[in-house]
């Protein structure tokens, strides 16, 4: 179905640069947060925060800010519930000239690049759909900047991961990952590790997996997933554990979203909790990553039934002593951050 693209106007709320000394230092670095906004709300949009801790917020850019991603001098938006895609142009200023991308009708998840193509997972909009119905990986080269080709995959792909020359990813509405062959665009292999792949990282080789998914009668729960060549081991913490879905690499070290923090991966994918990072409700714990030398954990708001509430969230950032170094307050759900430098 043919929509009309409508042009967004970033507003950037700052001090007039007739006023600015040419002595201050000039930014060099950006991390961008996407507040994904209320599910049907329209609501979602960009936090911008630079080197020296100032912050700046775009306009609305649609419903459901899901994820994002840097390349080179763009900035790459999925916006999952609006069917599209924002492309930006970045500086040490901000980011402008806004471009759209239809999604073939297709909600975009997560994103990422390899050489000078975007690759992305997408659902089908229909919630009676996705849940049931394998998903798809898109291509939009970064050149046209127009979807060139898709991947049929597994049924609501989460996790993309580039690693060994191949990508990487994980089907959350099921119990596989799927390696992809990016020259054909076709699968090499799809591998079982366990239901509920979310997310992926590659640490020494091999690929560590988080889980999460549900039983028939809607209880919860988690596990890890390693792949190490051939061979699969897997690792389910029960249910009740209180552990989030992010696998995150951190000095050398694997982590997983525990208990408000992270905490290392033992060999047997069982959870250090004693050497946990990182002390915040894990009910409020909406995404966590790596930047740099710290820790960035997007902090989301519940309201007294234990659901997420239309408040905005905190992103805090702390270092591998679970020392607090910088708070801010962003928008509703912060659910991914990237990172430019100049």
């Amino acid at each position: 179905m043919k929509r009309v693209l409508l042009v967004v106007v970033l507003i950037m709320v700052g001090c007039d640069s007739s006023s600015t000394s040419s002595s201050e230092p000039e930014n060099s670095s950006w991390v961008f947060v996407a507040n994904e906004g209320d599910f049907f709300g329209n609501n979602g949009y960009v936090t911008m925060i630079d080197e020296f801790g100032n912050q700046f917020d775009s306009e609305v850019l649609g419903d459901v800010v899901q994820a994002l991603v840097v390349y080179e001098n763009k900035l790459i938006v999925s916006v999952n519930n609006s069917q599209k895609l924002i492309v930006f142009d970045i500086t040490e200023s901000g980011i402008s000239n806004p471009q759209e991308i239809l999604t073939d009708g297709m909600s975009p998840r997560e994103l990422i690049v390899i050489d000078d193509k975007l690759y992305f997972g997408a659902w089908d909009p229909d919630y009676n759909v996705y849940q049931t119905t394998p998903g798809f990986l898109k291509v939009l080269s970064l050149e046209s900047f127009e979807i060139e080709s898709t991947i049929d995959v597994g049924i609501m792909p989460e996790g993309l991961l580039y690693n060994s020359n191949y990508l990487w990813v994980a089907n959350s509405g099921e119990s596989t990952v799927n390696k992809i062959d990016i020259y054909t665009n076709s699968i090499v292999e799809t591998i079982d590790v366990g239901n509920g792949p979310q997310n992926l990282v590659s640490s020494n080789g091999d690929i560590y997996i988080s889980r999460r998914f549900y039983d028939d009668n809607w209880s919860e729960f988690h596990g890890s997933s390693k792949i190490s060549g051939d061979q699969v081991t897997s690792l389910t913490y029960g249910s009740g554990v209180i552990c989030g879905g992010s696998v995150l690499d951190f000095n050398g070290q694997v982590y997983r979203s525990f208990e408000g923090g992270i905490a290392p991966l033992q060999e047997d994918l069982n959870l250090n909790e004693s050497a946990r990072i990182g002390s915040y409700n894990q009910g409020n714990v909406y995404h966590v990553e790596i930047i740099g030398d710290h820790i960035w954990f997007g902090l989301a708001v519940l309201n007294d039934s234990g659901w997420l509430a239309s408040e905005p969230g905190t992103v805090k950032v702390i270092d591998s002593n679970g020392l607090e170094i910088s708070s801010y307050e962003v928008g509703i759900n912060p659910g991914d951050f990237a990172i430019w430098n100049k």
